[in-house]
């Protein structure tokens, strides 16, 4: 039996990176919030999809303002934003139930392609955790000047959305949190759950830094994303 789709987008960040009063989920690309393009994005290719949003309480009336004003009407979950990223999804998972697909994604990805949406989502169904990765094509090095350096050719780039059946990240998520927790794929691995990966795409950039919004704008305008 097909499982159902739940889509968690996390913005639960203050987005201090971005040096601005706003947050950079918020900010405008291309006339739209960057979440809003990124929810929407999602619910475009998958419309029964089950939108669980997450951000910090103290931004839920702002952004439920801007909802308003930008005239997006698609139904949410409003779930508060924890003190990490592993505290905001596993705030968000309490709403999900056993024998679902979650896809997790970052509010701040909003270049995703629908193709690449709509891969995993399939490819969802078949296996309980299943990552976009990218090849690293820069030299890698230690910080500490160690020689060798690593193979690059053996390290991958992580992506979102990552994507897992809800009774496997939900039992995942009930390990005490480390800082070794750095996505969500590494809760799962902690569970010695196979992880499976699909390729992602170059432009499924995260925007972080000041510099980051120009660019998605420029590959909007560009590249029809």
């Amino acid at each position: 039996m097909k499982r159902n789709l739940y889509g968690i987008f996390v913005a639960g960040g203050s987005g201090t990176r971005m040096g601005g009063p706003v947050p950079k989920q918020f900010l405008e690309l291309g006339g739209v919030p960057v979440l809003q393009r990124t929810i929407g994005k999602f619910h475009d290719e998958l419309p029964d999809m089950t939108v669980i949003t997450v951000l910090p309480q103290k931004h839920f009336d702002s952004w439920k303002a801007l909802c308003i004003e930008h005239d997006f009407n698609i139904p949410q979950i409003l779930v508060s934003g924890g003190i990490t990223r592993f505290h905001s999804v596993r705030n968000a998972l309490s709403h999900v139930p056993d024998g679902a697909v979650v896809m997790i994604h970052d509010g701040v990805r909003p270049l995703i392609s629908r193709e690449l949406i709509r891969g995993l989502a399939e490819k969802a169904q078949e296996v309980p955790a299943l990552i976009p990765v990218v090849p690293v094509t820069d030299t890698l090095k230690y910080k500490d000047g160690r020689y060798p350096d690593p193979q690059r050719s053996e390290i991958m780039g992580a992506q979102t959305p990552q994507c897992f059946w809800s009774e496997v990240i939900k039992d995942a998520y009930t390990q005490a949190y480390t800082d070794s927790f750095t996505d969500d794929a590494s809760v799962v691995q902690a569970k010695n759950i196979p992880l499976s990966t699909i390729e992602g795409e170059r432009f499924n950039l995260k925007i972080t830094t000041p510099e980051d919004l120009p660019l998605a704008g420029f590959l909007i305008s560009t590249a029809n994303l």
